[in-house]
C-alpha cells in the first residue's frame, strides 16, 4: 500500500468501523471484538493492498464477512444448545442426577480435547465445530489439505482413546437435529458405541 501507515488507517477508520459492528451486533462487547478481528485481518493484508484501493469500503466488506460468519456461529451454537436440552428433556435427565452427569460428561471431553495438541486441536475444533472445510483448515494451519484431515484424523483416534471406558450421557453425542457429525453417532446407537 502507499505512504499512509496503517496506524493512521486504524485511527481514521475505527470509530467508523466500530458503529457499524455496533448497530449490526446490537452488544457493545461483540461490537468491540469484531471490530478488533476486523482491523486485525486487515493488517495481516495491508501490504498487498493495491495502491488505489478503497480502503475504508474495503474495510467495511471484512467487518461485513466477520458479522455473517458471528451470525452463523450464533445459529449454530443456538441450534446446537436446543437440541441438546430437547434431547436431555426426552431422556428424563432434566433432574439433579442428569445435570450432574451431563456437567460430568461435558467437563470430560472439554478436558481431553484441551490435553490434544495445538494443531490437533485446532483442526478437530475448526472441522467438527465450525464445519469448516480441510482447504481452509490447511490454510489456516499453513499445511497441506491432506495434513489437515491428518490432523482431525489424529484428534479424533485419541479422543476416542481417552474416553475409552468412560460412560458417556447419550446427550453429549447430539448435534444439531437432523444432522450428524463431530462424532455423533447413528441415532441407533448405544451408549457404549459412543464411547468408543
Amino acid at each position: 500500500m502507499g505512504p499512509e501507515t496503517f496506524e493512521t488507517v486504524v485511527a481514521a477508520h475505527h470509530p467508523e468501523i466500530h458503529r457499524y459492528l455496533r448497530r449490526m451486533t446490537l452488544r457493545s462487547s461483540e461490537a468491540e471484538d469484531l471490530s478488533q478481528e476486523t482491523f486485525l485481518r486487515a493488517y495481516r493484508a495491508y501490504g498487498a493492498l493495491p495502491e488505489d484501493a478503497n480502503v475504508r469500503a474495503w474495510l467495511f466488506a471484512i467487518a461485513t464477512n466477520l458479522f455473517r460468519n458471528h451470525v452463523r456461529s450464533e445459529k449454530r451454537r443456538s441450534t446446537f444448545q436446543a437440541a441438546v436440552f430437547a434431547t436431555r428433556s426426552e431422556v428424563g435427565e432434566s433432574g439433579p442426577d442428569g445435570e450432574s452427569a451431563y456437567r460430568e460428561t461435558r467437563t470430560l471431553i472439554e478436558e481431553v480435547v484441551a490435553r490434544l495438541p495445538l494443531k490437533q486441536r485446532t483442526a478437530f475444533v475448526l472441522r467438527k465445530i465450525h464445519e469448516l472445510d480441510y482447504e481452509t483448515i490447511a490454510r489456516t494451519l499453513d499445511c497441506s489439505a491432506d495434513s489437515a484431515r491428518a490432523h482431525v484424523f489424529q484428534a479424533l483416534r485419541k479422543i476416542r482413546q481417552s474416553l475409552n471406558g468412560h460412560e458417556l450421557a447419550v446427550t453429549m453425542a447430539v448435534r444439531a437435529p437432523g444432522r450428524r457429525g463431530a462424532g455423533a453417532p447413528p441415532p441407533e446407537a448405544s451408549e457404549s458405541e459412543v464411547a468408543r
